[in-house]
């Protein structure tokens, strides 16, 4: 990392289905042309459908790390990936998302630890808020969701044009509630963040919190190795991968990128899942490469460019798992999705 000094470092965390992914799109689409950016991606589940929504560009290096929680499951890995980043890319600026369900403690004091001392300068740390969740008691009591918002230095409300007045207001006095008062709140409308919130952002204020013991490192160190991305499966034959931990369960699959799916028949099953699961894909379809993304029962389709193959992540909470297909149905339905 010889030459780096004081990397702007962001951090943009919140719960599951938040809208982190969407916030970062929106700041990426108003980088300074003359700024290189590296993007490292962590999700809960395991085949990283959140890295395959970023378009390849020179200016912009996205890494992926799915299948567990930074402070934890990968903190090995979340180390050793940055440090290659940082080393390969040579940036200008990073931006840290981690999973819904990741713990920021831990992150937080790994880039204030000696391996990153006078190498990168973390900065505001942002939390993003879907005021609707508030109306959610199971998730409003949730440790990781009352974390993530108090190391937050700011918050960013997404969701705002699917919140109602009410749950805006709400969500203001929430935020009102914590100590110390964070820098700024943000209704971020349809995800946008003002660059400038980037751009002026102080180093963060917020002291990393005691982890929580679900979160502590595992005591075995993760392997770098891995087969999962380094061939598509054989047409018709999906590539499947199933996870649990940290009181949700995981579901992903994979298809060779010629595998077309028909897209209305995609949508009409998704709508027969349960409001509790969250949905997250991108897929070749009869009408293109498109995007599906399912948060809070309200699924949204957007178009994607080529991808290397079409992936589906399937997360939902233990306590509704009779809510959750098994992977041999969830495989048999989508099969019968497939364009004949």
């Amino acid at each position: 990392m010889s030459g780096l000094a004081n990397v702007p470092v962001h951090i943009i965390t919140g719960f599951l289905g938040s809208g982190k992914t969407t916030l970062i799109h929106s700041l990426i689409e108003q980088k300074p042309v003359d700024e290189k950016w590296a993007i490292l991606v962590n999700e809960f589940g395991q085949i990283g459908i959140d890295q395959a929504m970023f378009e390849t560009r020179d200016d912009v290096v996205v890494k992926g790390l799915p299948g567990g929680c930074l402070c934890c499951q990968l903190a090995f890995v979340m180390q050793a990936a940055l440090v290659n980043l940082l080393a390969r890319s040579q940036p200008d600026r990073v931006i840290i998302e981690p999973s819904g369900l990741g713990h920021p403690a831990g992150l937080v004091d790994l880039l204030r630890s000696e391996a990153f001392q006078g190498v990168v300068d973390v900065r505001d740390i942002v939390t993003t808020l879907d005021p609707r969740r508030l109306d959610e008691p199971r998730v409003v009591a949730h440790e990781t969701f009352r974390d993530q918002l108090e190391i937050a230095d700011a918050i960013a409300l997404t969701m705002r044009d699917q919140s109602t007045a009410e749950q805006l207001s709400a969500a203001h006095a929430f935020v009102a509630e914590r100590w110390p008062p964070r820098k700024w709140v943000h209704e971020a409308d349809h995800g946008r963040l003002p660059l400038a919130r980037l751009l002026e952002s102080g180093s963060a204020q917020r002291d990393g919190l005691e982890t929580p013991a679900a979160h502590q490192p595992l005591s075995a160190t993760p392997s770098l190795e891995g087969g999962f991305f380094d061939f598509p499966p054989a047409p018709g034959t999906p590539q499947c991968e199933s996870g649990a931990s940290l009181g949700y369960t995981s579901i992903g699959l994979r298809w060779h990128p010629s595998d077309c799916f028909d897209l209305d028949r995609l949508a009409a099953y998704f709508g027969e899942l349960s409001r509790d699961v969250r949905i997250k894909g991108v897929f070749h379809t009869h009408d293109g490469w498109r995007q599906l993304n399912r948060a809070d029962g309200t699924l949204s389709v957007t178009p994607s460019t080529w991808r290397q193959d079409s992936r589906l992540e399937l997360i939902a909470p233990e306590s509704s798992s009779p809510h959750m297909p098994s992977a041999e149905s969830l495989k048999a339905a989508l099969a019968d999705t497939l364009k004949s």
